[in-house]
């Protein structure tokens, strides 16, 4: 068994952005309840015609770019998303077919806010084995079509956009480790029960959400599996250089900091632009610090992830 490394990173977000403002001409909020609660200040969405492999296909030739790859080197591809394209095919198969690779395997994890945390665990095993040679693993997302722009407990927290990594062999340790949980008891506090059947949507196509249940699960998970991934390694918060975490709200972002006694000014923290992207906030988050040259090689970098499910994990990284 060998080990994987992340050797190019990428992200994209829609053109067309929606502050609070523009929400607050719509709907009964403002500016200041929104940031008060969640520190969201606007929002990416995706155009009309905007698929999420489209999404998924920038951030991934952005990634490839970086990696200094092309699709002939790439023989997996995991994609993340709770929105996908169609029903089938997977909307990984759909960016394979965009990004002209020709080989190997492709297919979608679902996971929703915690999908990048899965997939990039399912990458590293599967790339650090010998089975695969170079994994692109994307986070994607079209998340504002799954909501009521009715509904102001809902809509205002979320956005769309799409991150991803590029994951290959090391001979030294890249990703340490990753530890993922799940509680299926738990679904009915954030979900969209719609389905379809002979043509037509069956139950709610919108998000429902309980926001208080979730907002306390996420606080207490979030803290727990990264004391989960410390304690692996022997290892406190003062060894982690930068925490990565799913951007659902800036409030959660600094509890969790706090329980892992790692100061706020060492979070990544993209939500107040982005709002949340689900799957797509992690690489999102990650392909910022990287850029802007906040990671560096050699640092430790935590990511952690919780959505619906409900569902959460982490990825050790050692940068």
């Amino acid at each position: 068994m060998g080990y994987s490394r992340i050797t190019g990173t990428g992200s994209y977000l829609p053109d067309r952005i929606v502050t609070n403002q523009e929400l607050a001409t719509r709907i009964e909020t403002s500016d200041e309840w929104i940031v008060s609660r969640t520190g969201i200040e606007a929002r990416h969405i995706a155009a009309d015609d905007e698929l999420t492999s489209d999404l998924a296909l920038q951030a991934a030739q952005r990634a490839m770019e970086q990696a200094g790859i092309s699709a002939a080197d790439v023989d997996l591809i995991v994609c993340a998303t709770t929105t996908p394209d169609m029903v089938f095919p997977s909307t990984a198969c759909l960016l394979q077919a965009k990004l002209g690779v020709k080989q190997g395997a492709a297919f979608d994890v679902q996971a929703v806010c915690t999908g990048f945390i899965y997939a990039l665990a399912l990458a590293d095993k599967l790339v650090a084995s010998g089975a695969h040679k170079c994994a692109l693993v994307v986070g994607s997302e079209v998340f504002s079509r799954l909501l009521d722009w009715n509904d102001r407990r809902t809509c205002v927290l979320f956005g769309d956009g799409a991150g991803a990594v590029v994951v290959q062999p090391s001979e030294a340790p890249g990703v340490l480790s990753s530890h993922l949980h799940s509680d299926g008891s738990l679904s009915h506090i954030l979900r969209v029960g719609g389905g379809i059947a002979e043509g037509k949507i069956r139950g709610n196509p919108y998000l429902e959400m309980d926001g208080q249940a979730v907002f306390k699960l996420a606080v207490r998970v979030l803290g727990e599996c990264a004391h989960e991934a410390l304690a692996h390694h022997g290892m406190t918060g003062a060894d982690i250089d930068w925490l990565v975490p799913h951007q659902a709200n800036q409030r959660i972002l600094d509890a969790t900091a706090d329980r892992i006694k790692l100061p706020r000014e060492r979070v990544v923290t993209t939500v107040a632009r982005q709002g949340n992207t689900s799957a797509a906030s992690v690489p999102l988050a990650l392909d910022k610090a990287v850029r802007d040259g906040r990671i560096t090689r050699g640092q430790h970098v935590m990511l952690v992830g919780v959505g619906g499910g409900m569902t959460w994990g982490s990825v050790l990284v050692r940068w």
